[in-house]
């Protein structure tokens, strides 16, 4: 069982606004290639296996799956929930979880105000961009926890990556 977004539900609408756009602004990476992603991939999946997660893992480099992964207890629902959390992050250039936030924070529900087609989008936790020095490159996902949690192990496996390359 994991826990890890106890600290995100805590945070107020405002103060989770910040911390998102923080982490962001940090995870912003001089560079990532397929071999980036593969770490990065691999990383996620070893934790979920060692934590008994049921996930499914993907990471995005522009519209290439250059990961994907799903560990025992996850299923192709999960699959589809990636998919629709990469849409967000692709079209607002923001992680799923903010843009959820951003919405609850006016008291608006991203299904309903979004324009966008709840079957295609979902803007809940769990898919993260991947940014080169600024500029967009791709997205990494999870999906099969509370998406809070899918969120804070995706930000887990980029900082343990980004201290890699330190």
């Amino acid at each position: 069982m994991i826990d890890a977004g106890a600290g995100y539900r805590q945070l107020t609408p405002e103060e989770l606004i910040g911390e998102l756009a923080a982490e962001e602004t940090d995870l912003d990476f001089v560079r990532f290639g397929l071999e980036d992603a593969w770490a990065v991939g691999s990383w996620l999946r070893r934790v979920a296996i060692d934590r008994g997660l049921g996930v499914a893992i993907a990471v995005m480099l522009g519209e290439q799956r250059a990961f994907h992964a799903g560990v025992q207890g996850s299923a192709a629902v999960n699959d589809a929930w990636l998919d629709r959390k990469f849409r967000v992050v692709k079209h607002y250039g923001r992680s799923s979880l903010a843009v959820r936030v951003k919405y609850a924070a006016v008291g608006e529900s991203f299904d309903t105000h979004a324009a966008l087609d709840p079957l295609l989008y979902a803007a809940a936790g769990g898919a993260f961009p991947l940014r080169v020095q600024g500029t967009l490159v791709g997205a990494v996902g999870v999906s099969g926890l509370e998406m809070h949690d899918d969120h804070a192990l995706v930000v887990e496996a980029l900082r343990a990556h980004k201290d890699a390359l330190r």
